[in-house]
């Protein structure tokens, strides 16, 4: 039997949590947690501490959120922990070479990519904004330059044609905290040489903003049912319509003999509410005015005023 290794783990959400409870199942004892700050959250602006911070203090384990990653302070409590590897899921900062090169064996990261595509802040997001079939994870060496390193393991899984990032992030967040327990388990035993990514073959999931979420009915309709997906849960996908915000949580694509401009509604019946684009037609299946509560689009449509010929914009 391997010796335990001491873990530092560094996350900040929910999808770190889950892969944080997971760790703490495993052989090695966390000698030490470390998350972002507490952000001010919801009406009152309470502080509400991170979901990592939640589960460490839970387990009673000693735990950090410095408000600079370059404290002197945070790398005096990384070097008194001890770690012989330091575990990052989605932490939210770029690590400084005093911290990549303080445990033996580096910073061991949790992607949610098929690297060396998406590099980057948004990894399931992008996966489905550019209509790929497959997704995935993989474990790395962190290095100085954004997701570079070389790769420990990988696993695919498919991405259903009506995914959203929400739901793909669901999936494979679970495999993520699988396959480092893996990485941890081959490193240990000195069976997993680590490969160099393909630098021929990288692209970039740059993080989202919520001007990101802005429809441009100029685009074919494929593309804006990809965005109106990929931004799900957030920044979400939104447009306007007299004047107002209204946000799309779900769309599809409709087929139909007719012409239109692009941000023209085409129908706005029983049957649906149909929007043209620069290429095809998007059916707005469940959207929301601003002030007002969720709803399909065919029960929107029975308080909502507009008709064949309005503009989304």
């Amino acid at each position: 039997m391997s010796t335990p290794w001491p873990i530092v783990f560094m996350g900040t959400p929910q999808i770190a949590a889950v892969t944080l409870e997971q760790l703490i199942q495993g052989p090695d004892p966390i000698a030490g947690v470390v998350t972002r700050p507490d952000r001010p959250a919801g009406r009152g602006q309470k502080s509400i501490p991170s979901p990592v911070r939640r589960v460490a203090e839970s387990r009673g384990m000693p735990v950090v959120a410095p408000e600079k990653i370059r404290d002197p302070e945070l790398l005096e409590t990384l070097k008194g922990w001890n770690p012989e590897i330091i575990v990052v899921v989605a932490y939210g900062r770029i690590l400084p070479k005093t911290i990549l090169d303080l445990a033996p064996y580096g910073c061991l990261n949790v992607h949610y990519s098929l690297l060396p595509k998406y590099r980057g802040a948004a990894p399931a997001a992008w996966t489905i904004i550019k209509g790929e079939s497959t997704a995935g994870v993989t474990t790395m060496k962190l290095v100085e330059k954004m997701d570079a390193g070389p790769i420990y393991l990988q696993e695919a899984t498919e991405v259903a044609s009506d995914e959203t990032t929400g739901s793909l992030q669901a999936k494979l967040t679970p495999v993520g905290a699988r396959l480092l327990l893996e990485t941890l388990r081959r490193l240990k035993l000195g069976s997993l040489m680590p490969q160099e990514q393909e630098e021929s073959r990288v692209t970039f999931a740059p993080l989202l903003k919520k001007e990101d979420g802005l429809i441009d009915w100029t685009q074919p309709a494929m593309m804006i049912e990809r965005r109106v997906r990929g931004f799900n849960p957030w920044p979400g996908a939104y447009s306007h319509i007299g004047g107002k915000l209204l946000k799309i949580h779900r769309a599809k694509l409709v087929t139909a003999d007719i012409a239109g401009s692009p941000g023209e509604v085409m129908r706005a019946d029983t049957d649906g509410l149909w929007v043209a684009t620069s290429s095809g037609f998007l059916g707005l299946e469940e959207v929301q005015l601003e002030n007002r509560k969720r709803l399909s689009g065919v029960e929107f449509l029975r308080g909502a005023r507009i008709k064949p010929g309005d503009r989304l914009q």
